[in-house]
This record gives structure tokens, C-alpha cells and sequence, in this order.
């Protein structure tokens, strides 16, 4: 965390102005915001910006291993496997707790990781929205730097419009999500769409003929070439009685871009194959053959198929370990010590988690690094959902310096 840039950010910080930059989301997006945006960004200096990649970058060196499709096939539930997988995700997720070291120095710490989408766009309009209100000096980017001359918002926009819509035409290409007017992350959805021209489509919506998938617009039956999903079966788990025309199984002629799989494959399942000083030990709770940590106050429990914190149990006990009817999908991580890191102008102290953002355009042989996002807490748990009536927490943009 860059001192300098904390401090002057803190100086020039008024209610206010954040309460304009919350009116702009508003007026931009109305209704669509229905989590806390933080007041501040988190600036990351260059001695943590090499920490984060070096160990996202050891992360990615086991994606990419001979046996990862063979070891992560157990990953994906029975009854979920979608065809037509891809040679690798789409997108990559890798959340970072901020800790201190034993030496004092600060250090991520690995929580988890998703080969799936985050709210890409609505992270580069929050970082481009600080921008603009907080008039930051020159050397602080939220994106990779490459084509200089070029602005960072249309390099931004550029990467994803390449990888999500190709060389289609943005109305043959689909947001998939199930009711998407009712998710949190609509603002994401919305964002997307001015961005990329698509597009957002309920699963309930489209209409299957053969190997072919289409939506109606305004009277309109339009093919459906590519598929953004964004939809996760933890909610389609909720509707056991849905009635669709297209189902997951169905073999389809779109290309996916974030093909379901990758969304088990890359997961909570990774954790116990990874190792290094990033990476706290976690084990499939199975692999404990009943002989549990003495110090299950140092762990947490987190179930291997749930999304959004549900399921995780912070407070583990021999009792609770002993009675799970699966534990071969439950993982025991040992905890880590989020530092407070972020001073507000009072004085206090904010705990911050890093989530690195990488896309892997279909013929790269590695994913590349695109932004980051960062949340902010002051509770116990880090999601927006946890705090809530609380000042400088939520979600956040990430300022890398350049």
C-alpha cells in the first residue's frame, strides 16, 4: 500500500464530492447499484504489485500442467458437465487477502479463485469514475499498460470487446444470467452492454431448435453465435421446477466464452493442489482420514460447491467435521490474518482484499493480466453483503503504480 498515495488521496477526500460520485452512478446507471461502492481506491505500490503477480503466475503455471484436466474431472458435479469445453477458461479471478508477514512486511494471501468472469466492465467504469473525481496523478493505472498513446479506458474496452464479442456481430452474442434483472451484479450487466453493444439474455429466454440458439428481440428471432455466461448453477440449483428450451447439457453450436466447466475446474477444488508462500495450506477435509488439526480455531471450513461466501463456517469444531455427509467437497484452509491496511481520515483502520483480473484470449498460451478490484471491510467477513452500514468499506477500484 502506497503511503504517499494514501495520504493524498485522504487530504483532498470530502463527503460531498463522494456523494457526487455516487449521484454519477445513479444518473449513469439508475437503480442498477445495489451493493456499497467505497469512497477510496487501494494503491498498490510496485514491491506488492510483484508479490500478487508472482504468485498469480505460479497459479497459472498449475492451470496449465499436463494432468490438470485429469485431476480437476471430479471438480465438476454429476449431472453439470457442459459439452463442447474449450482448451482453457476464458477468464481467471484470484483473491488475495492483505496480510502482514513474519518479517512485517506485507503480503497476499491467497483466499480463492474462479475461471470465471467478474464484473469486468463495471470495474473499469468504478476506476475510470476515481478518475475523473479524484484527478490522480499520472502513474496510477487500473489496467495493463500496453499500446501507450492510446487511452487506458479504450485499451480496456478494446481486451474485452476482443474476447467476448470477436469478430461477431455484437447482436449475435449474448450475457447470459438467469433473471438478471434480480442479480446484484446488474450494474455489471448494464455496463456490459454499453460497452460491447450486446445483449443481456435470461436463461429462460432462449429457444433451442436443433444444434441452434436463438432470442426474440421486439419481434425478432435473432442467432445466438456466443455466449458471455455469466450464469452460476448455485442459482439454477434454486429452481429445481424451471421449465427451459435450451438445457446446459444440450449440445449447442455457440462458442462460450467462459465455458461453464471452467467455472468448477478453476475453484475452491484448486486449493489443496497449490502451494508457495501465497498459499495458505488448505486440504480436501476427506484427505484428514477423521485425524482433524487439534487447532481447528486456525482454520475455515468452505463447502467446494457454493458461491458468495454461503456455506463457509469460520468457527470449525471436531462435531461439525465428523458429521458432514460429503467431505470430499468440503476443504479446510488455514486462516489467515487480514492486516488493516487502509487508513480512512479518522484515523481508523480497513482490512482490503485483492481480486487480480486476467482474460485468456482463445490462442494465448498464458492469461493476461487485465485490473483488479478490491474490497473493503471492516467485519469479520470481507463481501459487500457483510458490511453493511459502514462507512469506507465495499466494493473498490485497484491503482497500480506505473
Amino acid at each position: 500500500m502506497d503511503p504517499i498515495a494514501r495520504r493524498q488521496f485522504n487530504q483532498a477526500f470530502d463527503e460531498s464530492r463522494y456523494r457526487q460520485f455516487l449521484a454519477t452512478i445513479e444518473n449513469d446507471f439508475p437503480g442498477q447499484l445495489e451493493f456499497r461502492a467505497a469512497e477510496t481506491p487501494v494503491f498498490i505500490d510496485r514491491s506488492f504489485q510483484e508479490k500478487l503477480t508472482g504468485a498469480c503466475e505460479g497459479i497459472v503455471d498449475v492451470i496449465r500442467s499436463a494432468d490438470f484436466l485429469e485431476k480437476t474431472a471430479r471438480a465438476i458435479p454429476e449431472g453439470q458437465e457442459v459439452p463442447d469445453e474449450n482448451a482453457h477458461t476464458s477468464f481467471l479471478a484470484i483473491d488475495f487477502a492483505v496480510c502482514r508477514g513474519e518479517t512485517g512486511e506485507l503480503t497476499p494471501q491467497l483466499i480463492e479463485l474462479q475461471g470465471f468472469p467478474s464484473v469486468f466492465a463495471y470495474q473499469g467504469y468504478l476506476s475510470e469514475l476515481f478518475r475523473k473525481f479524484y484527478d490522480l496523478a499520472p502513474n496510477w493505472h487500473y489496467a495493463r499498460t500496453e499500446e501507450p498513446g492510446t487511452e487506458e479506458a479504450d485499451r480496456y474496452i478494446h481486451a474485452l470487446r476482443e474476447l467476448i464479442i470477436g469478430k461477431e456481430d455484437p447482436d449475435n452474442v449474448i450475457l447470459l444470467e438467469l433473471f438478471p434483472e434480480q442479480q446484484k451484479t446488474r450494474i455489471d450487466f448494464a455496463i456490459t452492454e454499453k460497452y460491447l453493444g450486446l445483449r443481456t439474455v435470461c436463461y429462460t429466454r432462449l429457444v433451442r431448435e436443433g444444434r441452434k440458439l436463438y432470442y426474440f428481440l421486439e419481434g425478432r428471432k435473432i442467432a445466438v453465435k456466443r455466449i458471455y455466461n455469466r450464469l452460476i448453477f448455485d442459482d439454477l440449483a434454486r429452481y429445481p421446477d424451471l421449465k427451459t428450451s435450451f438445457q446446459f447439457s444440450d449440445p449447442v453450436d455457440v462458442t462460450w466464452v467462459g465455458h461453464p466447466n471452467w467455472f468448477f475446474r478453476i475453484s475452491k477444488f484448486l486449493l489443496p493442489y497449490l502451494s508457495g508462500p501465497c498459499i495458505p495450506e488448505t486440504r480436501f477435509v476427506s484427505d484428514f482420514k477423521g485425524d482433524f488439526p487439534r487447532d481447528l480455531e486456525n482454520y475455515v471450513l468452505k463447502p467446494l460447491f457454493s458461491f458468495a461466501g454461503s456455506g463457509v463456517e469460520l468457527h470449525v469444531t471436531q462435531e461439525m467435521l465428523r458429521k458432514l455427509a460429503q467431505p470430499e467437497n468440503y476443504i479446510l484452509q488455514r486462516k489467515v490474518t487480514y492486516e488493516p491496511v487502509i487508513a480512512d481520515p479518522e484515523g481508523g483502520q480497513v482490512k482490503a482484499e485483492i481480486r487480480m483480473l486476467y482474460t485468456w484470449p482463445e490462442r494465448s498460451d498464458r492469461p493476461v493480466w487485465l485490473t483488479a478490484l478490491s474490497r473493503l471491510s471492516r467485519g469479520e467477513m470481507i463481501g459487500v453483503r457483510y458490511n453493511k452500514d459502514k462507512n469506507w468499506v465495499g466494493s473498490s477500484a485497484v491503482f497500480f503504480d506505473h
